[in-house]
């Protein structure tokens, strides 16, 4: 094939990079790029795994004199996030990506997600299999699968097979840093029952928008507000001067993302009345605003009526459960000074006889993880309602000592005279299901300069490439 990337070492990295973006491989589709990874093991003799849920597991040898050194375990995902603009043809099942260079040394595909979030680690690891290295310990590689929907190829893996007990992980987004420890999450579905009645009254519809919203984990810190906690306050508030019956309420998108907009549909007795004290409700809390909230904005406006609405005993239900449910920041890692225990109210929908409210939770604890499961049964008890807990998976807890953390820090300092940043992170990566899986693997997470991942607006830096590349070298060697 002709590549595009030119220029930068080592050369088979890059050419890897072009040869994996020619290949779908988004999540639940990476039977191919397993395929290619599987052949890619097999002409250069490796001993080479591969499991149902098309994770592939790769051994290399060590090189001559460092045979009786422990194992290195590096990992990555091979799936990626497929997102498109609305005005692109692209099959994601079956279409190559177009790659195209920015003229201060990027790359990025035309109009769709890019998929360096994680093939960043897959051509690492494909580099180091290749030979590019010529010294090393005896490497482990593993490439799991639906990273980006769950993390069911890692949670699937038999980690039996993993002699290492240092790993490094290579999902991270900056070339200045490595993670050293990161949330656990579990999902939570709350259900509220509803009664419906004939409509009565005049209605309004209510919609909170102009937020900035942002990843539920790694914008979490920021005070961003939360849309479906403000239409919860609005109506609350409403409810203490007039009666108030819902007729629908819907808010947020994704699990893992704050909420930007709510809308409702209301009945009140007087809808001049009530927007009026909506009004003066967003004001009030628009004074409360981060920066970054300031095109917060209500609209407001009379409606045709519907034929039914819930009940106000159902309302009270429903706005109970949005005004007294935590969201935010739960609480602070006082030591390295992150956040440990949040939780996200990410999706509201309404059905015939329900409402269904979506709940995100995260920290590194096991306990903390458990008291929100505790708080929200609780909540659900109290208004009538029952919850469902699912996809929890574990975190990984900040080490106050790891030789991983610093041979790699003393490996920076020797390329680039500086100390690196050492961080954890409010987000899961599959470093906390393998160390839940070997408790004793000692690990780091490494990355390049990423911009704008699960978007089409994604970059990847290929000078960071290079760097992350000498990092990895000199940390191995």
């Amino acid at each position: 094939m002709e590549y595009l990337i030119k220029g930068y070492e080592p050369a088979c990295l890059f050419r890897f990079f072009e040869e994996i973006c020619a290949i779908p491989h988004g999540s639940r589709n990476e039977e191919k790029i397993a395929d290619y990874l599987v052949e890619f093991a097999r002409a250069r003799q490796l001993d080479v795994y591969r499991d149902e849920m098309h994770n592939v597991f790769v051994r290399k040898p060590a090189t001559a004199g460092r045979e009786n050194e422990p194992p290195v375990l590096l990992q990555g995902h091979t799936d990626m996030v497929c997102e498109k603009n609305a005005d692109v043809e692209h099959d994601f099942a079956r279409d190559p990506l177009k790659l195209a260079l920015t003229d201060d040394g990027k790359v990025y595909a035309c109009g769709t997600t890019l998929g360096a979030d994680d093939a960043v680690a897959v051509v690492i690891m494909m580099s180091l299999l290749d030979g590019a290295l010529d010294s090393h310990p005896a490497l482990e590689c593993l490439f799991t699968t639906q990273e980006e929907i769950g993390m069911h190829g890692a949670d699937a893996f038999d980690c039996s097979l993993i002699k290492a007990r240092r790993m490094i992980n290579l999902d991270s987004e900056s070339d200045n840093s490595a993670i050293v420890g990161c949330a656990g999450g579990i999902r939570s579905d709350m259900t509220v029952p509803v009664t419906r009645i004939p409509f009565a009254g005049e209605a309004v519809f209510v919609k909170v928008k102009g937020l900035i919203g942002g990843h539920s984990g790694e914008n979490i810190h920021m005070g961003r507000a939360n849309a479906n906690k403000i239409m919860g306050r609005l109506l609350a508030q409403l409810m203490r001067d007039e009666s108030l019956c819902l007729c629908t309420i819907e808010g947020g998108l994704k699990d893992n993302a704050i909420p930007r907009e709510c809308s409702a549909t209301i009945s009140v007795s007087s809808a001049a009345l009530a927007m009026e004290t909506l009004k003066k409700s967003a004001e009030a809390i628009r004074g409360e605003l981060v920066a970054d909230d300031a095109n917060f904005e209500l609209e407001l406006s009379a409606v045709s009526s519907p034929a039914v609405m819930m009940d106000e005993a159902s309302t009270r239900r429903v706005v109970t459960v949005l005004e007294l449910s935590h969201s935010g920041v739960l609480a602070m890692n006082q030591v390295i000074g992150i956040v440990e225990f949040s939780r996200n109210l990410a999706v509201i929908r309404t059905k015939e006889t329900e409402v269904s409210i979506a709940f995100s939770s995260r920290s590194p604890k096991e306990s903390q993880l458990d008291a929100s499961v505790l708080e929200l049964d609780t909540l659900a008890a109290f208004v009538g309602g029952s919850v469902t807990h699912h996809s929890r998976y574990p975190g990984w807890d900040y080490a106050p000592q790891s030789p991983l953390r610093d041979a790699y820090v003393a490996a920076y300092m020797r390329l680039f005279g500086e100390k690196p940043i050492i961080k954890s992170i409010h987000a899961g990566l599959e470093c906390g299901l393998l160390k839940s899986r070997i408790p004793d693997l000692d690990i780091i997470g490494l990355g390049a300069n990423l911009e704008n991942i699960h978007s089409p607006l994604e970059k990847m830096e290929l000078a960071s490439c290079e760097k992350l590349w000498k990092i990895v070298a000199e940390l191995l060697k």
